[in-house]
């Protein structure tokens, strides 16, 4: 027997089609539904590669007693976040409101027409202290609803007109370079000096705030900034939460010293990582970074490439129902690799084993043999979605990559995953947030979907020279600024369109978190945008980068933590952004060694474009120097005079990074 979402394009939902609870997707024929019973909704909201939502459906919802309680006293929604982060973000900051933490399995109840009344995340099948199991979670909402049932109605009104209460903008407040700076010191104070990274367990990768460091480091010289970047890059890529077989980095580390990771791999995770490594290997020349970026890409195209030419959401937690089973290790069976990995007689994981450090190099041979033997073992399920937003991130990391490295292949792979999109997500100019199979789900895209992708399209813009990639950003970003700017507020942006489904919020959040906001993830398109697209778009865009970093200058101040993305941005702005124009044949190898010099020395933020003379705007009214390729290298309104030579570029682009 299967239930509603047995025809889900959602692998998640997919997971839960044979429960015996009678599941209904998100949509209006489910709350209707409650409405004609007279019943509550309990919203279970999760994702794939959720290791507790694994343990709460095989303890609640696989059991026939439980499901019978459930489906004779409530109406079901299972709802996958990552396909409806709408959802999940406006019954998340419900969860926090009342409860003081978040997380997934998020477990909501609600009324009839959507409004939340109690909320809560993980729930036992028996009752723990401070917990009570989830089957006495539902009898007690249940009588509350029976006999309680005024009381609960207001009490969800009160909760919908708090939440809107507290959604208001902030107050516009500039991000100068005296606040790029105060930011810095601010991270100094929560850094784990120790470790790296900041905070404690558990720790997650800082991907946005150690980009920030790095491009502040580019823009001021910061030792400290450039020390912060550098000790959590060496932590996160030498501890366990990094492959060490097979490359890609798992979600976070359930303790503060990398070691023990939740082994769930996420597609944004490694595409921001890369992306960061990639630009700190330019930055630092180490090749120890160059190792984890070439071995992270290698886990992009191997693990979660589609045969469509996309990347897949996730990697499982778990494996057969065990965390960690596929990536772990007992000291007898590394043997003589043991001591390279940091594996000793003592475990420092489950059931004897261990998770894989970096001590020391173990050698070609051996890396490629304990990685075929572990192909060997069972492996863990894949979220076969292609997400709009975490494509775009992979597009952009996977474009600047394959042009630093000289890889052609890595860009090609992000033009098959960025013709993918814009053939099955992009309808009529509007995106859909998810694809599986090349088919589209029907969830409308967010605005990190749009401006995610428009920064992945503006990165294989500049390293293809092609207009076609350039265009659809272009309509991509006017889209946003239509559809998604709040009235009468410079600057705010909503995270779904003005014609997107009604709920009981409009959600609006700007913290950067484990993945960039879908306003910093816009600022920042918009700001490379403007500098790339013609005189028709370039001052538009540029100010709407310019009003949204302003808008969020006071969470910049108040949390830096999650506010890299947006930092980021800043950085570009305060340093004004570096334009390198190289026009020449393409044939030319003059052209191509003017390129690689632009690639290897233009910082963070500054954007490289190379083809025939006015084949792109950025190339415009730019022409060959005694008809030889030449490169014009701009800052703001400012342009050096064009040179001819690789030595005199990078001469150029010192100079106007000082």
């Amino acid at each position: 027997m299967t239930n509603r979402l047995a025809d889900a394009t959602s692998p998640y939902l997919l997971q839960h089609a044979d429960n015996p609870v009678d599941w209904w997707p998100w949509c209006p024929e489910a709350f209707e539904e409650a409405r004609r019973r007279n019943v509550p909704v309990l919203l279970s909201v999760g994702y794939a590669a959720c290791h507790w939502c694994h343990v709460m459906a095989h303890e609640s919802f696989e059991d026939a007693e439980v499901a019978a309680h459930l489906n004779e006293r409530f109406v079901a929604v299972k709802v996958d976040r990552e396909e409806r982060p709408d959802v999940d973000a406006v019954y998340m900051e419900v969860t926090q409101a009342m409860t003081g933490h978040g997380g997934w399995p998020m477990t909501v109840f609600l009324t009839p027409d959507a409004k939340p009344f109690h909320a809560g995340t993980y729930y036992p099948p028996s009752p723990r202290p401070g917990m009570p199991s989830f089957r006495q979670l539902l009898e007690a909402v249940s009588s509350a609803w029976t006999t309680q049932g005024d009381e609960v109605l207001a009490s969800a009104s009160a909760v919908v007109e708090e939440i809107s209460r507290r959604a208001t903008p902030l107050p516009p407040s500039t991000v100068d370079s005296e606040a790029l700076t105060g930011a810095v010191v601010s991270l100094l104070g929560e850094f784990d000096r120790r470790n790296g990274g900041f905070g404690g367990a558990p720790k997650f990768p800082p991907s946005m705030v150690v980009e920030f460091l790095l491009r502040h480091h580019e823009r001021t010289g910061s030792v400290q900034a450039l020390s912060m970047a550098t000790v959590t890059a060496d932590a996160m890529a030498n501890g366990g939460m990094y492959d060490q077989l097979g490359g890609g980095f798992a979600r976070y580390s359930v303790d503060a010293s990398w070691v023990v990771p939740h082994f769930e791999k996420m597609l944004y995770d490694n595409a921001l990582l890369l992306r960061f490594y990639t630009h700190l290997t330019r930055v630092t020349g180490s090749s120890r970074y160059e190792r984890v970026v070439r071995d992270t890409v290698g886990f992009l195209l191997r693990e979660l490439r589609t045969p469509e030419g996309g990347f897949a959401a996730s990697l499982d937690a778990d494996t057969e129902g065990v965390e960690g089973l596929t990536y772990v290790w007992s000291y007898e069976e590394l043997g003589a690799a043991a001591e390279a990995f940091g594996v000793t007689e003592e475990p420092n994981f489950e059931d004897g084993k261990s998770t894989l450090r970096f001590v020391s190099e173990p050698g070609e041979d051996v890396r490629a043999a304990l990685l075929a033997r572990r192909a060997e073992r069972p492996q863990p399920g894949r979220d076969d979605k292609v997400v709009a937003a975490w494509n775009g991130m992979t597009i952009a990391a996977l474009a600047e990559a394959g042009a630093f490295f000289g890889e052609p292949a890595w860009i090609a792979a992000a033009s098959e995953a960025a013709s993918l999109l814009a053939s099955a997500h992009l309808v009529e100019g509007r995106l859909l947030r998810t694809s599986r199979d090349g088919v589209a789900g029907p969830s409308a895209g967010v605005l990190e979907d749009y401006g995610c992708l428009a920064d992945g399209l503006l990165a294989l813009h500049q390293v293809t020279g092609s207009i076609r990639w350039l265009d659809l950003a272009c309509g991509l970003l006017d889209t946003a600024l239509a559809r998604f700017a709040a009235p009468d507020t410079p600057g705010a942006y909503y995270d779904t369109a003005d014609d997107a489904e009604t709920l009981v919020r409009r959600p609006a959040d700007s913290t950067d978190n484990a993945s960039p906001s879908g306003a910093s993830s816009l600022a920042s398109a918009l700001l490379t945008a403007s500098l790339l697209a013609g005189a028709d778009r370039s001052a538009r865009y540029f100010d709407a980068a310019s009003a949204a970093v302003t808008r969020a200058g006071l969470l910049a101040a108040r949390a830096p933590r999650f506010a890299g993305h947006w930092l980021t941005v800043a950085e570009a702005l305060v340093g004004g952004p570096l334009q390198v124009a190289v026009v020449g044949a393409g044939d030319d190898p003059r052209r191509a060694s003017l390129w690689a010099a632009a690639v290897a020395h233009v910082p963070g933020g500054g954007v490289v474009v190379a083809g025939e003379p006015s084949s792109v705007p950025l190339l415009e009214d730019r022409p060959l120097v005694d008809e030889a390729p030449a490169a014009y290298v701009c800052r703001g309104y400012v342009c050096d005079r064009p040179v001819v030579t690789a030595e005199a570029l990078v001469t150029s682009l010192s100079a106007n990074t000082l």
